[in-house]
């Protein structure tokens, strides 16, 4: 067969190929960039974490287990890590729980109803750093707020040292996550309950089904998957919260307050253990990879 009879089959499967794989060649850049961004900083830590990289020496030679092994010895760490699963497992329930009666709150058609969803979603606009600060202001034991409201309340003087009391550091924490991150829930649950089916309702209510059968039975299953992906994004996000808590206690007093993301960035960032610490980073990643993983078939999202 001559080349010139050949040429149209040629250009024929290349047609073919590419309405095929249209979409693919679309998005290859977009994967590469994420790969290039994404995968290569991992892959560098992980090199790094088989090194002796810090502050006085520079020793790019393989450490082996070194600094893996180092890990299970190092009791801050492991505090670290115990306040970082505190945090979450106190923060996490109330922001869901509070979410959700906002949610059932606002549901029904009510005066000013857009005005009232717009100011609570605010907190949530803000930037956690900024959000840390003006409540570390707001606990000021001298000018801040909330300790004269507390002073009209009792009748006498409150001076509590709310980021420097041991007994009043991680309220505070808690408080602040909460004020903040409860508008998510409440956006979230909002749009879950909005499309809840309104006839199994009316026939639920027709039988004369009680409040909380009608909640156990139709209305959490059917805003389950998107109760599961709220829970998963704000537990992540809880897990690694840094911003909040500098700027509140800076992990203090002492580091009873040190989170796994606070104890990451002094490892790092002011010790300079460099290879010490990207080892922490792969095992904070090993941990939520477990944890994600988990949650994803548990919950039937991913199978």
């Amino acid at each position: 067969m001559s080349p010139k009879s050949s040429n149209p089959t040629l250009s024929h499967r290349l047609s073919a190929f590419s309405d095929r794989n249209f979409k693919y060649l679309m998005i290859a850049p977009a994967i590469l960039v994420l790969l290039l961004v994404g995968l290569f900083p991992l892959i560098y830590s992980l090199v790094v974490s088989f090194q002796n990289i810090t502050m006085t020496e520079v020793d790019t030679s393989f450490a082996g287990l070194l600094n893996y092994r180092q890990l299970f010895g190092d009791l801050r760490l492991w505090q670290a890590l115990g306040h970082t699963v505190l945090i979450t497992a106190v923060a996490l329930p109330l922001e869901l729980i509070l979410g959700f009666l906002l949610a059932e709150l606002f549901l029904e058609k009510i005066p000013g109803r857009q005005a009232f969803v717009a100011l609570l979603v605010l907190p949530t606009v803000l930037s956690p750093i900024v959000a840390g600060a003006t409540w570390r202001l707001m606990f000021d034991v001298r000018f801040g707020p909330i300790g004269q409201i507390l002073s009209f309340l009792a009748g006498t003087p409150v001076n509590i040292l709310w980021t420097v009391n041991p007994a009043y550091v991680y309220p505070a924490i808690i408080i602040c996550e909460v004020w903040q991150w409860t508008p998510f829930m409440f956006l979230l649950l909002l749009a879950a309950l909005s499309n809840v089916d309104p006839s199994q309702l009316e026939a639920a209510e027709l039988d004369g089904a009680s409040y909380w059968r009608v909640l156990r039975q139709i209305v959490l299953p059917a805003i389950a998957p998107v109760v599961a992906i709220a829970v998963l994004i704000r537990g992540l996000d809880l897990f690694r919260v840094f911003d909040i808590i500098w700027a509140l206690t800076e992990g203090g007093p002492g580091s009873m307050t040190e989170t796994i993301s606070l104890y990451t960035y002094v490892s790092g960032f002011v010790q300079f253990d460099t290879s010490y610490t990207a080892a922490v980073a792969f095992l904070v990643v090993a941990v939520l990879t477990i944890i994600v993983t988990y949650a994803l078939r548990r919950t039937e999202l991913v199978r």
